[in-house]
């Protein structure tokens, strides 16, 4: 194996505090409430670089304009579904009373807004509700479930988020006859026209994941505004760089993808279909090793591996990953694959299974997470084509994979790469 930088261009923000402020009052948020008016502020539940500076700088500027905000879970039916489970997810990623100054009100309890134009009854979190407006700070990119021009971001936080777990099963029931994106266009509709959306905080980023980007999106201009971030986050992202055999990745979860796994990364679709979209890598197999400790057990996605350890499947949590899958009418998602005791009988067991007769043909992957695919480790019956693509650089020579004696691949083995 091979140790590759991929050469994507680096476009970290330097000052995150200060744009987010500067963006805000160039957008003049705050404008028509009475001092002292509370604003809730919807945090969703995604592994975001810099979620927790970023909505504390948020909270900071209501403050600056004499409001009184606090912060709610909008992540539909994630945290197991449970309001406890739900202030767990966002106390993971640094966001709590103590580190935000303000309180955090999680609950699974709705207000009904009615039906949109096109049928969907549509749902609001009861404590947002009860707030003198609501705003929203949530990352814009591609859904792992559908291409559009509109995907992941605050319109899909306004849909599923706010809505809770009773939105959110209820919009994916109503996906199947008018497709996910026009459930999210019809409910963020509805939303915004119940008056409570001030608008949000868009975040970018790029293929890094580094905060790249803080647009201030007001609600009247959501829509188009956030149709035109979403074209720009697709030039930054990431992707694998060449075809493989065989993809290993080290740890799925929640926490990564909604999927558990970057589809747009691994390039399978969450009904099981293989290679699924154009022009990304071709993936024949993949092997997933682990489960984040910030999925909370929930493996949704893990369906859409060929051959996983006895470690992720002993990880996983069969409530919170069929309540994630069944919420999101995605059920081949929580398919439990072949799985072995060791990363080795993994690896020898579905190699077989790719078409190569030489073992020494493989084409091999190996990357932490799908949020970081850079370094990769490739296998070095590519190095030619490696060497070929100016936008990958060999950081090490050539070493086997380096199994321990029980069987198993380090944990740390990229965290050291990108350590130097």
């Amino acid at each position: 194996m091979l140790l590759v930088g991929q050469n994507f261009p680096d476009r970290r923000l330097n000052d995150i505090p200060g744009e987010v402020f500067r963006e805000l009052s160039a957008a003049g948020f705050g404008a028509g409430l009475a001092p002292g008016s509370e604003v809730a502020i919807g945090v969703g539940s995604r592994g975001i670089s810099n979620i927790d500076t970023i909505v504390r700088a948020v909270v900071d500027y209501w403050k600056s304009r004499q409001l009184t905000p606090f912060i709610f879970p909008a992540m539909g039916s994630h945290g197991a579904a449970t309001a406890e489970g739900q202030t767990d997810v966002l106390a993971h990623y640094g966001i709590s009373p103590a580190t935000m100054g303000c309180g955090v009100r999680s609950s699974l309890e709705v207000i009904d807004l009615g039906k949109s134009p096109e049928g969907i009854e549509v749902f609001l979190d009861r404590h947002a509700a009860g707030a003198s407006g609501v705003f929203l700070v949530g990352r814009i990119k591609q859904h792992t479930d559908f291409a559009g021009k509109i995907e992941s971001g605050l319109y899909k936080m306004m849909a599923i988020g706010l809505g809770k777990w009773a939105g959110a099963k209820n919009y994916h029931m109503h996906a199947h006859r008018l497709g996910l994106e026009g459930v999210i266009r019809s409910v963020g509709r509805q939303v915004l026209g119940s008056g409570k959306i001030l608008g949000g905080l868009a975040i970018l980023e790029d293929a890094f994941h580094n905060t790249a980007k803080l647009a201030a999106v007001p609600a009247g201009s959501m829509e188009p505004r956030e149709e035109e971030l979403l074209a720009l986050s697709k030039t930054w992202a990431a992707t694998l760089p060449c075809n493989l055999d065989l993809l290993i990745i080290d740890e799925m979860g929640k926490n990564y993808s909604g999927a558990g796994m970057d589809t747009k990364i691994v390039n399978r679709g969450v009904e099981g279909e293989i290679n699924p979209w154009p022009g990304l890598a071709h993936v024949e197999r993949i092997f997933v090793r682990g489960l984040s400790d910030h999925s909370y057990g929930n493996a949704s996605g893990i369906g859409m591996a060929e051959v996983i350890t006895d470690r992720l499947a002993a990880a996983m949590d069969n409530n919170a990953t069929w309540l994630n899958v069944l919420t999101a009418t995605t059920p081949r998602c929580g398919r439990l694959p072949i799985h072995f005791p060791t990363d080795r009988e993994c690896i020898e067991r579905i190699v077989p299974t790719v078409g190569k007769m030489n073992f020494a043909d493989v084409r091999i992957g190996w990357i932490a997470n799908t949020l970081a695919v850079s370094p990769i480790a490739l296998s070095e019956n590519m190095r030619a084509e490696i060497e070929a693509n100016p936008n990958l650089t060999i950081l090490e020579e050539a070493h086997a994979l380096p199994f321990g004696p029980d069987g198993n691949l380090p944990l740390d083995a990229f965290h050291a790469a990108a350590a130097h």
